[in-house]
Order: C-alpha cells, then structure tokens, then sequence
C-alpha cells in the first residue's frame, strides 16, 4: 500500500500540490494572527513622563470603589475631584506645593494637539530651556520643539501670546508653558500637585483621606495624561486581532477541509478500481490517510514558517495604520505555532477521513458508475451536519430576537454568526447547486449550438467539483456581504437615530474635552432668535444584581431646554418630569419603573438616590441617560443645541453663532451637518480593523480558488480530450472551460449573497424590535466587486490550466490513465 501511496503522489501531483498550497497558507494565516493575538497580551512598563523627576505627586479621587459580596468594584470617574483645599494647605507646611494644570491650546499655525501648563511643573519632566527665558507676563509663553521661534508672536483662542522661550521636546506631548498665574486663570480646576517634602510626611498627611492618592516612584506615571492609553490599546488590538483570528481560524479550516474532501472525491475511480482489484475499505483509507498525514506535516511546517515571516509585516503595518501603538512588536511566543501546526494537521485529516470513509464503503461497480456523474452528492452524514447546523442558526436568531436583541447588533455577534450560516449553506450546497446551476444555464442553453446545453450538464453533473469550487466564492461574497453589510446597516441605524432625536436647528459643538468658557456661553446666548441648551457630558454608575459595577454616559441638560431641542425616544414618562432630583434611563437598566427610586453615584462619586422621571427605548444602544446640571457641577459645557425662535431669520442666526465661537474655536452645524459629522462612518480605526479582517480573509479565499479551479480543471483532462475528438477546437473546448468557470463563480456568488442578506434580515429585525427603523444597507458594489475578482481569477486559472493540458494530442490524453 505504501508503494501505491508513492505512485499516487507522483502520478496526482497538481492534486496534492493543491492541498499543499491550501493548508501551508491557512497554516500561515492561523499563525500570523496568532502571534499577534499573543503579542497583545502583555503591555511594556511605562515610566513616569511630566513627573519624572517630582519627589511626590497628590492628587485627589480619580475612581470609584464600590464593596459588593464579590469584592469591591472599580470604576474610573468621569468627573474627578481635586484634592481638597484643607489637605493643600497641611501639604503647604511640609514644603512647596506646585498645582498641576493641563488645558488644549488651539492655534492657526502650531501642533493641533497642543497642551497648556504652568511653567512651574516644567522642572518635574524635566524640560530645560535651550533657548529664550521663562515667561513672566500673561502674555508670554514657552514652547516644546521647534514650530515657532522665540519671538514670534502665536494667535490661539485664548489670545495673542509671545513665545519667549523653548524647551526640547520629551515625544509624549506638545506643550505650551505659560505663567502659573494665567494658567490658573485658563484652568481654574487643579486635580493633582506636587510636593517638594518628605514622602512618608505627605503619606502621613494627605493618604489618611478618602479618595487622595499618593504617587512616588512608578505610580507617578498615573498622574500622566492618560496614563491606561497602553493597556487600552493592547485591548483594542487583543479585540481586533482577535476577530481577525478568528475570521481567517475559520476561513482556514473551512477551505482546508473543503480541499482536502474534494482532493479524495476527486479520485472515486481510482478507489474503484482498487476496490476491484481486491483492495478492503481500511486499506483505503489508511492509504489516503498516510497521504494527508505526509501533506499535512510538510505543509503545516511550511505555513509556520511563513507566519513566522509574514507576523512582523503585519504587526509594522499595524503601527503604520496608528491601529497600534508605536512600541508594538511581535514577540517570542511559542504556542502559536503549535495551535497553527496541529491546528492544519488535524483539519487536514479531518477532511480526508469524511470523504474517504464514503469511498472506501461504495462497492467497485458503483464507484465505476459514480465517476461519470455525481448521482448522489450529499451523504446521510452531510445532510445531518448541514441541517443541523442550519436549524442551529435559525433558532439562535429567533432566540436572540426574542430575549435580547440588543445583543445582535454587537460586533462579536454580527462578525461570529455568519460563520455558523456559511458552513450549513456549504454543507447542504450539492442540493441547492444543480437547481441554480440549470436555473442560470438555462437561458444559455436555448441559444443555437451545444454550448450552452454543455455548460449547464458539466456543471449539474459534476455537483461535487461545482460545490468546491463555488465555496471559496461562497466565503468570499458571505463574508464581505454580512461584515460590511452590518456594519454600514449599524451605522445608518445611528444616523437615523440621530437624526429623530435631534430637533435643533443648529448644533454647536467645543473644540476639544475643556467645552466652553463662560464668555463663550453669554455670547451664544446673546445670540438674537436663538433658544440655546447647553449640555455637559458625565457618567452615572449603578451597581447591577448587587455585583456589577455599571458605567452608563451621562448628558446634563436643562429639561425645559431639552424637551425644545431634543426628540428622546421615550417608552415611558416625560421629559418635562427631570429635576434635580431624578433622572432620565433607558430599558437596559434593570430598574426601570416610572417613579421607582434607583441608587447612583454620580461623576464624581457622589451617591445619589434619584427618581425615575421618564425611560427611553434601548435602540441601537447609545441611549445613556440624562440628569439635570446639578448632579454634574464640574462636568464642561462641550455642546449646545440651538432652536429658532418664530420668525427668525436662519443665515442670521448661524452668522451670529459662527461670531459667537469665533474666539474659542467651536464649530457650528446645521441639522443635516450634525447628522453627517457623527456618522460613524467617518471612523478611520474602524475601517482599517475591517479591511485587515476582511482583507486578510478574502485574500486567502482569492488564492484557494484559484487553487480549487486548477485541481478540478487538471481532473478533467479525459473530458476535455473527449470533446476534442467528437469534433470540438481546442479554442472552443477553452471557451467551454472558461464559460463553467463563470457560471459556478455566479452559482457561488449567489449562494453567499444569500447568506449575506439572511444575516442583515436578522440585524434589521433586531433593530425592528428595539425600536429604530432603518433600512437595510447591502454593499452591493462590495459584492459585485468580490464576484467580478472571483471571476476573473477562476475563470482565469480555468482556462490557463487546461491550454497546459490541450497541449497535448487529444488521442494521447484520451488514453491517459488516472
């Protein structure tokens, strides 16, 4: 048997190198994103930056601690607090107490993320002078870099000021040092300060009161400007390549084990005529098993090895794209290769036994019979699988629908659900092949002449080689449909959503995270035929069964204002009902009773029991909730609503708006304009985490269809001489070949637009249910495009292969023995 495995191999060399090609690069795929997934998971130590050189660093209650019978939950507050005034001034009697103050400085010619301190925190980085003075008057300024010279005079929107001085940069921020008086007049909030004293003098002194921090050695890097921002982005890379792990994991295994089923079916009359020959089933499949098992270990060990090439590619091109920080790397992991090297190896055999144990069960004539034409194409063992995966998708969406349709519209879920529907459609795709098959041949088949007729019977005939190939079409347009599909459906889901709710004429929006100053806010209000509401972002936290600390985003607003300006989508209460003594939820609150008491810890920690005035819809989930100005003191002005009085005078209003915020660097939108500026669309992160899941994905499909076409087109030889000797040029035969590549690309294009448009009909239910009523957005260009490439590339591989195989007489091929 060994001797015939060796022969086999030689003599279905295009076979195995296929399978080869197949599971080397699906190796490689598992590996690559496996290794980035590892890379993720452990952050390098950050130092301390603006407070590198501080002896100790106070500052007051930045998060919220909450003891449940679980243990206590932490939460970051939205509003933190400073430290309070009479633990400053014990602090002042050890030593000199320096406030910290951080503020956007917004110019027309510097940096656009410039950041104000008083020059007196400069020392703490430290940044020494290489050039100019310290400033001394309010209008006088220090820089870092080298964007303006000492001198030159820079307008912002606090003013002209004069750079009188500059420090070299330190790569963590851009900053602008000016006095400590004016910074204090720019920021009049101080949440942390540094003391020049005795470390265990401060502890003694300041840690003794709730909430105070005090930092020295590294956990002065926590008084730095975003000081979580590294294990923040490892998170979004963990999610990202995570989902893109788990896309191609699936991609992967799926075109493997499809190749190598098809590799085995491809040789019935081979099995046959062993079988005539005396040949038991265990012998079979032990040969092809042997014969995956030599392909499997070669190629597995192949694609670990381009992984371990292609994973720095991928982890420089996810720096490039800002998708991560600039420290990422890949590191020297392990385990990776061996999931990706068993993984292969396992889905490899996996393939290879299903089909075998069919070819080594079916007698020698029936096998004989069974090589012509594919009379039965499904297997009780695929019907089983299939149909059960099939009733397994169906009554988990109608599940999700009916407890919780808010899951559904999670990324998670919208990326992970398609996968089980492909893989019931890919099993059960010999039944639905003939019948769209004939269908689409059809019309061809009524034309003058046997093409056409050809074309449909080939295609119908040989159910098994039309269902390999049209898979990886299947992956492809499944995939780029429902991934694409969802989240442009997703996005005009909030669009919609945005613009129901938002009844204001303009909206005028704050430059950065500091809002508006109060200059700014009596100018806007002085705006005549303007009914102005001003709103302020900031959290209320929630403590769920008792054990959850919940975080839900807060807006305060006046509620005569909002009621104006605003459209909530109420399920039940009144907006005019907010006062200070109440608040605004949504249905995902587990208390949510008009009138019920709920316990609350505002955004700076502040607990609270408020009444329930009104309860808005869920939607698409970015409800939050709404409290009155006074349950958010501290929280900036970053937004204000604008509604026109009768018979004001539109341009008019927008001309005062836009003078207004002249100063301050606001920017006024109209309705529509609002809408379209938070689009989600516009979120480069977000399209450059699909296309890497997408891009890799397709590109794997892309090659394992050319791969599938070359092994079904090279299986065909006899065919394709067969025709030659009744009568057909080979130009004839290669336009037979190339028009079977065409249709089986539309037959797949059409069975992964299906299951594409069966996955947004349960998205756009979800949002049904949940009350937002939109559309449902098919990337039809997407899709078209994906088909158009798919069909180029197979058509392509098709007819190139068999010109390689027509190069020979067609008495020669006639007679070439499988």
């Amino acid at each position: 048997m060994l001797t015939t495995t060796l022969r086999t191999l030689r003599s279905r060399w295009v076979t195995f190198v296929g399978s080869f090609v197949a599971l080397a690069l699906g190796v490689a795929l598992i590996a690559v994103t496996g290794l980035a997934l590892a890379s993720t998971l452990d952050a390098p130590d950050r130092k301390p930056e603006r407070f590198a050189a501080a002896p100790v660093v106070v500052r007051g209650q930045h998060t919220l601690e909450v003891p449940t019978s679980n243990g206590e939950r932490t939460e970051e507050l939205a509003m933190p607090r400073a430290v309070p005034a009479d633990v400053v001034a014990k602090l002042r009697e050890l030593g000199p107490v320096v406030e910290d103050r951080s503020f956007a400085v917004r110019t027309g010619s510097g940096p656009t993320d410039l950041v104000g301190h008083p020059w007196s925190t400069a020392a703490y980085a430290p940044y020494d002078l290489d050039a100019g003075r310290a400033p001394e008057a309010d209008d006088e300024v220090v820089i870092s870099g080298d964007w303006a010279r000492p001198g030159t005079r820079v307008r912002t929107g606090d003013g002209t000021v004069r750079v009188v001085g500059s420090v070299a940069g330190l790569g963590f921020e851009n900053a602008v040092f000016y006095t400590d008086t004016r910074a204090a007049e720019l920021s009049p909030r101080s949440l942390q300060l540094v003391v020049d004293a005795d470390v265990a003098a401060v502890r003694e002194t300041a840690g003794g009161n709730e909430g105070v921090e005090v930092l020295t050695g590294g956990a002065r890097r926590y008084a730095d400007a975003d000081p979580d921002r590294d294990s923040e982005a490892l998170t979004a890379m963990n999610a990202l390549f995570g989902t893109a792990g788990g896309v191609t994991g699936f991609v992967s295994v799926f075109v493997v084990a499809s190749t190598f089923a098809f590799a085995v079916a491809q040789r019935r009359r081979e099995f046959g005529l062993l079988r005539t020959a005396g040949a038991t089933p265990g012998q079979i499949r032990r040969m092809v098993v042997h014969e995956a098992l030599g392909v499997g270990v070669f190629a597995s060990a192949a694609g670990c090895g381009l992984g371990s090439y292609a994973a720095p590619k991928l982890a420089e091109w996810a720096v490039e794209e800002s998708l991560a920080p600039h420290w990422f790397t890949i590191g020297d992991y392990v385990w990776p290769y061996h999931m990706a090297f068993w993984t292969g190896l396992f889905v490899a055999l996996c393939g290879v036994l299903a089909a075998s144990w069919r070819a080594g069960r079916t007698g020698p004539t029936e096998a004989l019979r069974e090589a012509s034409v594919d009379i039965r194409a499904m297997t009780r063992g695929r019907w089983l699988f299939g149909a059960t995966l099939l009733m397994t998708a169906v009554v988990t969406l109608v599940l999700a629908l009916v407890t919780n349709p808010g899951d559904l519209l999670q990324r998670k879920t919208y990326v992970s659900r398609p996968m089980l529907l492909i893989t019931a459609v890919a099993l059960l795709a010999p039944v639905l092949v003939r019948p769209v098959a004939r269908g689409l041949a059809w019309p061809a088949a009524q034309l003058p002449g046997a093409g056409g007729m050809l074309v449909r019977e080939n295609a119908a005939a040989g159910v098994r080689r039309t269902a390999a190939v049209a898979a990886p079409v299947l992956v492809t347009v499944a995939l780029a449909g429902s991934l694409l599909g969802a989240t442009e459906t997703l996005n005009q889901a909030k669009a919609t959503e945005t613009r129901e709710r938002t009844a204001a004429s303009f909206v005028v929006t704050a430059a950065d995270d500091t809002g508006f100053d109060k200059t700014t806010l009596q100018r806007l209000r002085a705006v005549p035929g303007a009914e102005n509401s001003a709103s302020s972002p900031s959290a209320v936290y929630t403590l769920e069964d008792g054990v959850a600390l919940i975080r839900s985003d807060a807006r305060a607003v006046e509620p005569r204002l909002l009621a104006a300006t605003t459209r909530l989508p109420l399920a039940a209460g009144k907006v005019g009902d907010l006062d200070d003594d109440s608040i605004i939820v949504n249905e995902e609150w587990q208390k949510r009773t008009v009138g019920e008491r709920v316990d609350v810890w505002l955004g700076d920690g502040t607990k609270r029991s408020l009444k329930i005035a009104a309860v808005m819809t869920v939607g698409t989930g970015g409800n939050g909730v709404y409290v009155t100005p006074r349950n958010a003191l501290a929280a900036p002005v970053d937004r204000v609503d604008v509604r026109l009085l009768p018979g004001a005078d539109s341009a008019a209003v927008a001309a005062g708006l836009h003078q207004a915020v002249r100063e301050s660097g606001g920017e006024v939108f109209t309705r529509d304009a609002w809408v379209r500026a938070t689009y989600p669309e516009t979120n480069r992160t977000t399209r450059m985490g699909l296309f890497l899941v997408l891009g890799i994905a397709l590109l794997y499909t892309g090659i394992s269809l050319v791969n599938t076409t070359v092994m079904a087109t090279s299986d065909r030889v006899r065919e394709l001489a067969v025709l030659q000797l009744a009568g057909a040029t080979r130009w004839q035969v290669l336009r037979l070949v190339g028009a079977e590549a065409l249709m089986v690309v539309v037959v797949g294009g059409l069975l992964g637009a299906l299951v594409a448009g069966l996955n947004l009909l349960g998205m756009w239910s979800a949002l049904g249910l949940l009350s937002v009523r939109t559309s449902v957005e098919i990337p039809w260009t997407t899709l078209a495009a994906a088909t158009g490439a798919c069909a180029v590339l197979a058509v392509t591989s098709a007819v190139v292969a068999a010109g390689l195989s027509l190069r020979r007489s067609a008495v020669e091929l006639a007679g070439v023995r499988e």
